[in-house]
């Protein structure tokens, strides 16, 4: 069997100033490379190596991603998707196309990247071929997805630990249809929310375990929550609930259709318990200082998360320890080219006053003016975690001298790992408190060290104020924002 594999991915988010351009996805290099570089993408690997062991042939297209930003340029996502385009149509003929991709990506003129690539698949393959899709579970599902596709599932973790799983899932999937093993036909929910759910904490533990214990039974495939993406302004923004069923076993998708319909019930009831609201600045610190544990707190500074869009270098939580004159805080990461530059002119040892943040616009806050003294600088700084390299680029630490320790980066990513502030020579189990700027995806390395986990809502670019988010595109009626966007229907 001969399998083609690609991807474009990136997350948008449509309130972000800036648009993702081409030198975001890799620049021009990209379309002078035959395939993605063993190495290059971890998903594109591990395609090839489930390729390797059954001894199937495999075609491998371009495989490019970019930092959350605001929406891409036009005709840098026209120009990738024909790019990949070309180079399926050279790969023909194929039984089967595996897409490891996003589900949230928008350009300008495309509020439905993911669906629009999906269908020019589809274009070049024609009916016969099967087509599998893995997503983030922070997608827009459409329809244009689910209609193209044979087969679509989501990541079931926040943060994703199961990536690699539910790409080894998406593999068998895919195949299994190609061969008329099995014939998948999707049933959707749509649950009329906006929110956020860890799934690292209970009542959405279980849930998740329920989505899995459910697969395998009355000719169940796949149960897929996708969250949504809440930043991005589309049509098709919110959660849903999404079965995979086997029509040879669910004839018309009834199986399908009511336990999804049951599974978005579950998530309306639960809406109180799943959307705890975030602390204030001062509330967090508060929580803090007053914890009585030896091991640091762990405050996440969620609003200026990079993997959301956002710039990176807000200033408020750190504003507030200056002015209350705390210390013994490690923060990171901020996004400061300029900072950086000046610190490795200066080296290692040197004191100096240095203006770190606030440099993106008012959902950065204002710059904020520190005497420090440079730690370390690491050219070629990286964080590893979800079995990933991500590379940070020239790096520094600096120390305040009241005590706080800032880690500097030029590639703009959020907080994944701890090694981010360690590989620099930062001591995290020393300190009061741990600000990160991340959502959730710090969880899985920073939680198993911190005495407490604390989500921070501060004026950036992804507040929390899910009810009252400034949509144009996606109806307004969704919970939070109305009390029952069902009105008298059932869920």
């Amino acid at each position: 069997m001969k399998v083609f594999v690609a991807s474009i991915a990136t997350e948008t988010n449509t309130f972000a100033p800036a648009p993702t351009g081409l030198a975001a996805f890799g620049g021009e290099a990209i379309f002078h490379a035959q395939a993605a570089d063993e190495g290059a993408n971890p998903f594109v690997d591990r395609l090839r190596a489930l390729a390797a062991s059954e001894g199937h042939a495999i075609a491998v297209g371009i495989a490019v991603e970019a930092e959350p930003s605001g929406a891409t340029v036009r005709s840098v996502y026209e120009r990738l998707r024909n790019h990949l385009i070309g180079q399926l149509r050279e790969a023909m003929p194929v039984d089967a196309v595996i897409l490891p991709l996003h589900g949230a990506m928008v350009a300008e003129g495309y509020p439905d990247c993911e669906g629009d690539l999906i269908e020019s698949v589809r274009a070049v393959v024609g009916p016969a071929a099967a087509i599998g899709i893995e997503l983030d579970l922070h997608c827009h599902f459409t329809e244009r997805m689910w209609t193209h596709a044979d087969v679509v599932i989501a990541f079931k973790e926040y943060p994703h630990t199961d990536m690699m799983d539910r790409l080894d899932e998406i593999w068998r999937l895919t195949l299994d249809t190609a061969i008329g093993k099995i014939k998948p036909i999707i049933t959707v929910h749509d649950c009329r929310m906006v929110g956020s759910w860890h799934t690292t904490r209970e009542p959405m533990k279980a849930f998740v375990r329920q989505m899995s214990q459910a697969e395998g039974q009355r000719g169940i495939l796949s149960v897929n929550f996708g969250h949504g993406f809440p930043y991005g302004d589309t049509v098709d923004n919110g959660a849903k609930i999404w079965v995979v069923s086997d029509q040879l076993i669910d004839h018309d998708g009834t199986e399908g259709a009511s336990l999804a319909a049951r599974l978005g019930q579950e998530i309306w009831d639960m809406r109180f318990q799943t959307q705890a609201a975030p602390l204030g600045i001062d509330g967090a610190i508060d929580r803090m200082l007053a914890a009585s544990d030896d091991r640091p707190v762990i405050l996440a500074d969620m609003a200026d998360n990079s993997g959301g869009g956002a710039a990176g270098d807000s200033t408020f939580i750190l504003a507030r320890l200056v002015e209350r004159g705390i210390g013994n805080v490690a923060l990171g990461a901020f996004w400061d080219l300029g900072a950086i530059q000046i610190c490795r002119e200066a080296g290692v040892g040197a004191v100096l006053d240095l203006r770190i943040g606030g440099k993106c616009g008012p959902a950065s806050g204002a710059p904020i003016d520190l005497r420090v003294t440079v730690r370390a600088i690491v050219e070629a700084h990286r964080q590893i975690a979800l079995g990933i390299s991500m590379p940070c680029g020239p790096s520094v630490w600096v120390s305040s001298d009241t005590g706080l320790d800032l880690v500097l980066i030029s590639i703009r990513q959020q907080v994944f790992a701890t090694d981010i502030f360690t590989a620099l020579g930062i001591d995290l189990q020393s300190k009061r408190g741990i600000v990160v700027k991340s959502s959730q995806h710090f969880h899985a390395q920073f939680a198993p060290i911190g005495s407490d986990v604390l989500y921070v809502d501060t004026p950036g670019l992804l507040r929390s104020d899910f009810e009252n988010l400034a949509f144009r595109h996606r109806s307004l009626n969704y919970w939070p924002h109305v009390e029952n966007p069902f009105g008298r229907e059932e869920l």
